[in-house]
C-alpha cells in the first residue's frame, strides 16, 4: 500500500538546497541564500498534540510536570508544553519528527496536520511582529518561554516567545491550517524591510539547541 504523502500548508518561494524525507513529509533542511537573518522556518511537520482534561495538571506527558499557570510554558528535552487555560495544554515536539509518539490516553489529540507551525528567529523578529499585532513580546514582566493567545495579523494564534535576547531572539507560532497562505504572506511582507528570508530546519535545530 502506497504511503500517504503529507504536505505542509506553507509555500515559500525559495530554492531548497537540501531536503529530507521524514515520516512522509518532505522537509527542507536548507534554502539557497538564507543570509544572516532574521529567518522564517516552516516547522509544520513537527508533531503537535492538544491535551484537554478537567484534571489536566495530573498528567505528566513525556515525563514532564506541566506548567500550572495559564500563559506559562516549559521547554524540556525538546518538548514545549504551553498552559492555555485551566483544562488545556498544547504540546510541541520541537526536537524532531517521529521520535516522540502521542500518548495513548483519550485526552490527547494530534493536531499536527490541522495546523500550521512556523518559527521566527533573529534579533529583529519582534520589530516585525509589532507591525502585525499589539501583543508585547518584550514585556519585561514575562520570562521566556511564555505563551500569548491572540490575534496575529487578525488570525487567532498560539505564539510562544522562546528567547528575547539579541540574535538568539525567536518565537514559534501556530494557527489553523486554513490561514497559512495569508499569514505567511503578511509576515514576509512585514519582514521585507528587515531582510526576513525563509530558512530550513537546520537553522531551527541549531537555534533550539542553543536555548
Amino acid at each position: 500500500m502506497k504511503d500517504i504523502q503529507r504536505i505542509s500548508p506553507v509555500v515559500l518561494k525559495s530554492t531548497p538546497l537540501k531536503t529530507e524525507k521524514r515520516d512522509n513529509w518532505e522537509v527542507v533542511m536548507e534554502y539557497k541564500g538564507e543570509g544572516d537573518g532574521p529567518f522564517l522556518v516552516d516547522v509544520s511537520h513537527k508533531p503537535r498534540f492538544d491535551l484537554q482534561d478537567a484534571d489536566v495538571s495530573s498528567f505528566t506527558p513525556f515525563g514532564m510536570n506541566l506548567p500550572k499557570v495559564p500563559g506559562n510554558c516549559l521547554l524540556e528535552n525538546g518538548i514545549l508544553a504551553n498552559r492555555m487555560n485551566r483544562t488545556q495544554v498544547s504540546l510541541f515536539n520541537l526536537a524532531g519528527s517521529g521520535d516522540v509518539s502521542m500518548p495513548d490516553e483519550t485526552a490527547y489529540t494530534d493536531v499536527t496536520e490541522s495546523t500550521v507551525c512556523i518559527a521566527l528567529i533573529g534579533k529583529q523578529v519582534f520589530s516585525i511582529c509589532e507591525k502585525l499585532t499589539a501583543l508585547d513580546f518584550m514585556d519585561p514582566q514575562k520570562k521566556a518561554p511564555f505563551l500569548f493567545q491572540g490575534p496575529f495579523s487578525h488570525v487567532p494564534c498560539q505564539i510562544v516567545t522562546l528567547n528575547k535576547e539579541g540574535d538568539s531572539s525567536g518565537l514559534v507560532m501556530t494557527c489553523s491550517r486554513g490561514y497559512s497562505r495569508d499569514i505567511i504572506h503578511a509576515i514576509l511582507d512585514a519582514g521585507e524591510e528587515y531582510g526576513l528570508k525563509p530558512a530550513g530546519e537546520t537553522r531551527f535545530t541549531n537555534w533550539i539547541n542553543s536555548l
